[in-house]
């Protein structure tokens, strides 16, 4: 049985993520801005799974809700230091949190930018730095979700790219300086995923567009998603990157990144009301 921390648990990726670690008998604590949400998720959880479970000696809550908000260190610091004082122990520490953007950069406010490395980025760097104690103590597992626009940058979403980006190479340091002391560091790379993420993208203003451009139901479902995540996490892999497209992104662009360029371009502008135009 782990002890699974899960950033951004109250919709989308995250939700699915914490239900997919229940079902393998794992204690999740589900972390968010939006408490009552939480709270909904862990009595359904509760009501199919049991409320405690035993850990060791000891018996502790299957689940537990922890209002945080990532861009906020101390609410990191808190979300860790609720989880230690509840199981004494950290395995997993999912970094999920996460927001998105569409908009030219000549057009964007710049607070946009920040507010995505805030929450993308500053918020994986939190979380990480106070479980990673607790982490190399377990010889646990530190995954950050990242996006195929972790590994090319995509068009229209400057600040996204550059959070995704920033969140690979902090962890592929992290690694690297860990690795012969038992930490598992997985980067994880969905494509598009049928998720909440698109409809609360921030426009050019910072306002959320508030209706996703494309449609949902050719994506891969946010259940799917995880359910790679949590075999990851158990496999012990070191990076995933989902979906055909995807993979052949990543690929491509490591042999004809110019192709690449003019593709994701084409593709990127096909969007409905696509900024691109």
């Amino acid at each position: 049985m782990k002890v699974v921390i899960i950033t951004g648990a109250s919709s989308g990726i995250g939700l699915a993520s914490a239900k997919a670690f229940a079902a393998k008998g794992d204690c999740v604590v589900l972390a968010a801005r939006n408490i009552e949400k939480l709270k909904s998720t862990v009595t359904v959880l509760q009501n199919r799974y049991g409320e405690m479970a035993r850990l060791g000696e000891n018996k502790v809550p299957r689940f537990l809700a922890v209002e945080t908000d990532v861009v906020k260190e101390e609410d990191c610091k808190n979300l860790i230091a609720r989880t230690v004082e509840t199981y004494g122990r950290i395995d997993v520490l999912v970094n999920n949190a996460g927001i998105s953007m569409r908009a030219m950069f000549k057009d964007l406010d710049l607070s946009v930018i920040k507010n995505l490395m805030d929450v993308n980025f500053w918020g994986t760097v939190y979380c990480t730095k106070y479980a990673l104690p607790y982490l190399l103590e377990a010889k646990g597992s530190v995954v950050g979700v990242i996006s195929i626009a972790g590994f090319k940058g995509l068009p229209a979403r400057t600040g996204y790219s550059s959070s995704k980006f920033a969140i690979y190479g902090f962890l592929d340091t992290l690694r690297v300086e860990h690795l012969h002391d038992g930490l598992h560091v997985m980067i994880f790379a969905p494509g598009f995923t049928a998720s909440n993420i698109r409809f609360t993208a921030l426009t050019a203003d910072g306002s959320a567009q508030g209706e996703t451009p494309r449609d949902e139901g050719k994506m891969m479902s946010a259940e799917a998603v995880a359910e790679r995540l949590v075999k990851g996490v158990y496999k012990r892999k070191a990076q995933i990157v989902l979906t055909p497209i995807g993979k052949l992104t990543v690929w491509l662009n490591k042999f004809f990144p110019r192709l690449v360029d003019r593709l994701e371009y084409n593709y990127m502008k096909k969007e409905p009301d696509s900024p691109l135009k």
